[in-house]
């Protein structure tokens, strides 16, 4: 073999091994997603495991109910808001799709939600959360008509499939820090 051959051989092979540790990874990431998604149904039923008493102490913190009265109906209602955000997290940074955004409608109602269900003050907790949602609503929901927009627009002056829009409009970070720092 010749030098340039040899060299060639190389950076196959480098390519080669870059390509199997980002698939590994890949499939280390999908793994932990689907784990996580078939678990939401045992996540969700852990409130079974919680006393029905006011006070429920563990070895890690001490939940004390007082607008529920009793701690297993608090942790129900705490853990029936949070595996929906959980799945919608997982939905957002998961997506390729343009309008992953509006993905962010929901995940703030449920986020509001919980911090309603953990304020033992409040009375009526899921009344009046779309004033807390406008603001969430008056970003999202006008950048998801212009980029629709955009895309319309585009498909009409150029000859592109629809799929091929949507690869050039969606920007993918490589790591979920990429995906947070993306909105600021």
């Amino acid at each position: 073999m010749t030098k340039h051959t040899q060299e060639l051989t190389k950076q196959n092979l480098k390519f080669a091994n870059t390509d199997k540790k980002k698939f590994n990874k890949s499939v280390i990431i999908g793994s932990v997603f689907a784990t996580l998604i078939a678990i939401t149904p045992f996540i969700f039923y852990t409130y079974e495991y919680v006393p029905e008493s006011e006070i429920w102490e563990t070895w890690l913190f001490t939940y004390k109910s007082g607008f529920y009265g009793d701690a297993q109906v608090g942790i129900w209602s705490i853990l029936m808001k949070a595996v929906p955000v959980l799945l919608l997290f997982i939905w957002f940074f998961t997506c390729r799709h343009w309008w992953y955004h509006t993905l962010l409608v929901p995940i703030a109602m449920f986020t509001y939600q919980i911090i309603g269900a953990l304020n033992d003050d409040m009375e009526y907790i899921d009344e009046f959360q779309l004033i807390h949602l406008i603001p969430v609503m008056v970003i999202v929901i006008p950048s998801i008509y212009l980029m629709r927009a955009r895309l319309f627009n585009t498909v009409n002056t150029i000859s592109k499939s629809t799929q091929e829009l949507e690869d050039e409009l969606t920007f993918r970070p490589k790591t979920i820090w990429g995906k947070i720092k993306q909105f600021f």
